[in-house]
């Protein structure tokens, strides 16, 4: 196949009628520099699409997904000659076009300053595997400058769950160590500095979060503890609005650990307690918008209420949770489309659950007004998928992004707050 010079892929950015694939981890599409290249990044414009997702038997549905057509010619460039030639062969089976290879990533476009990169801004925040393996072995990994972390294994009142297997030297965190069951609302910050010391954490602790995904069951008492990756995030959020300067997130979760040829333990590790803080909590409020601030937002030109439900939910067919009676939507919210239901962010994850590619996310809020100029509060029914829709926006850099703690939970149980169901009208 054609051989590309960076010159030519750099020509080819503006074109219509050309799309770049990336074939590397997703890692390096955020930002990592996973090979020692100079610069991390992508190539503008370029659609992130590993060459290890070739083996799904659906992968022909994930690039539709991505709407990479066949009236588009092909630049396909990774880390390896042999992958991108490899999945350059998948490709063209499939009936695209390719028009070259590009082999020189590494020592043509990092090394030179005038080929453009982009990179996720914040994406030192998703960690990957291979990262997290450095830190527990040899203390140290890139882009970590600290002396002190913490991982957590993240679960809902499901202790079982850490027994069953954990990433060694991970510590149990409980959800509701964080948040209450009664309004499902952040802790007080008395509670919350509480559990944290308790857990080892202060303010210049590394906290790295995951949990597992075990595919939840709405018919279960208690779905969300099969949604532990979910509950890591929501805890992510909480300890960053708490004021935890470095919080970070295993992207994928524990099966991106299991798929790396990592092993997991059923050995206990018992935290080593905080004494002091060492700030004020919260150190980020305008992190978290309740109530009050929500009904200025539904107001505002400048802001936006992001419901990060399902269809049914924002309809108003199901409340999406068997302990919340009233279905409907919130007047004047934007639709966020979470995915299927009140466990699940199908349309915010790949199908090995790592993060969307950002750019996605992005052009998907855009056409419903979701932009980076505006004020955003993303919110559920409690909190879970509105926080990873918010950590998605935090990711990205978007300056005024908020969680709507109290959701369509806290928003229903008041007679007093209007309600709408139906298919909004155009």
């Amino acid at each position: 196949m054609n051989r590309l010079s960076a010159s030519e892929v750099l020509s080819a950015i503006d074109n219509k009628q050309i799309t770049l694939i990336d074939v590397r981890p997703v890692e390096a599409y955020n930002g990592w520099c996973l090979k020692n290249e100079a610069r991390g990044g992508h190539i503008p414009g370029a659609r992130s699409l590993p060459a290890s997702w070739a083996k799904y038997m659906d992968w022909i549905e994930i690039v539709r997904s991505k709407n990479i057509s066949t009236d588009n010619d092909l630049i396909i460039y990774g880390y390896q000659e042999s992958e991108t030639e490899e999945l350059a062969k998948v490709f063209k089976k499939a009936g695209y076009n390719i028009q070259g290879l590009f082999h020189g990533f590494i020592n043509e476009w990092s090394e030179n300053s005038e080929f453009p990169l982009e990179h996720l801004s914040r994406y030192k925040q998703l960690v990957y595997p291979e990262w997290l393996n450095s830190l527990i072995s040899d203390k140290t990994a890139a882009e970590y400058t600290s002396n002190k972390f913490v991982i957590c294994h993240s679960h809902y009142r499901n202790p079982g769950d850490y027994a069953d297997g954990h990433i060694p030297g991970a510590i149990s965190l409980d959800t509701l160590e964080l948040e209450s069951p009664e309004t499902w609302n952040r802790r007080s910050p008395e509670e919350i500095e509480k559990a944290l010391l308790k857990k080892g954490i202060d303010q210049d602790t590394t906290v790295i979060l995951y949990g597992r995904f075990s595919f939840p069951d709405n018919d279960d008492p208690f779905p969300g503890s099969s949604a532990g990756h979910l509950g890591a995030i929501r805890s992510a959020f909480i300890m960053m609005y708490a004021g935890v300067k470095d919080v970070r997130v295993l992207n994928g979760g524990l099966l991106s650990w299991e798929n790396a040829g990592y092993g997991i333990t059923s050995e206990e590790t018992i935290p080593a307690p905080a004494e002091l803080f060492g700030t004020i909590i919260p150190s980020n409020p305008n992190l978290a918008v309740d109530i009050p601030e929500a009904k200025q937002m539904l107001k505002s030109s400048e802001a936006e209420l992001v419901s990060v439900r399902s269809w049914t939910e924002f309809i108003g067919e199901v409340s999406g949770y068997n302990y919340i009676e009233k279905t409907g939507r919130i007047p004047g919210a934007v639709f966020g489309n979470c995915g299927s239901d009140a466990y699940h962010m199908e349309n915010y994850r790949n199908l090995d659950h790592t993060t969307r590619e950002y750019n996605e996310i992005a052009e998907i809020w855009k056409e419903v007004g979701v932009t980076a100029d505006k004020h955003l509060a993303f919110y559920c029914g409690t909190g879970w998928r509105g926080s990873e829709a918010f950590f998605n926006a935090w990711l990205m850099g978007w300056p005024r992004v908020s969680v709507f703690d109290g959701g369509w939970f806290e928003w229903s149980n008041d007679p007093e707050n209007p309600i709408e169901t139906g298919v909004p009208n155009s």
